[in-house]
């Protein structure tokens, strides 16, 4: 699991487009699971990288990463990054 936490990891930057084509993300801070369209900020030089509409934080992946939206999954991430 932790290699997969690991490898999850790299979907929550530069997300943006991959979002897109998304119909569920979900956020390994507050694990919180939703449709992209709820996403209303976006941060980096050129706002690639999704915040989180619940909390904030830049900890976002979406379901085209491969990598379960389950709220076990995200817990995991956020036990290994947080």
């Amino acid at each position: 699991m932790q290699n997969s936490v690991k490898a999850a990891h790299g979907f929550c930057n530069d997300n943006k487009e991959s979002l897109k084509e998304d119909n569920l993300c979900g956020c390994f801070y507050c694990l919180e699971i939703f449709h992209p369209s709820e996403i209303k900020e976006w941060i980096d030089s050129n706002e690639s990288t999704a915040l989180c509409p619940y909390c904030e934080i830049d900890s976002i992946i979406g379901q085209s990463s491969g990598f379960p939206i389950t709220k076990k999954f995200l817990s995991e991430m956020n036990k290994y990054w947080f």
